[in-house]
């Protein structure tokens, strides 16, 4: 069986898709076992991990609509899942 690049490709951007999706999925359950809206660290893990794949497949695509948004909303991800670093080395 051979798969080619662009399948390859393309199943890159459904893993992106779906680590991202991901991370609605963990916040909702993580609030409702503590009865609060709360984000946890696993969230912005996801969406560091989900953002950097959509990113690459937007290179890839060569979307710069697409980049440019991927490589924004990750520098807000990064910026999170440091100061949630900080806070924690602090305790």
């Amino acid at each position: 069986m051979h798969i080619d690049n662009q399948s390859l490709w393309i199943a890159a951007g459904l893993v992106g898709q779906a680590l991202f999706g991901a991370r609605f999925l963990v916040q909702w359950l993580y609030s409702e076992a503590r009865g609060k809206s709360v984000i946890p660290g696993a969230f912005w893990y996801l969406s560091v991990a989900g953002g950097s794949i959509i990113l690459c497949y937007a290179i890839h695509r060569q979307e710069p609509v697409f980049i440019i948004g991927e490589t924004v909303t990750l520098l807000v991800f990064l910026r999170n899942l440091h100061m949630l670093r900080t806070r924690q080395a602090r305790q």
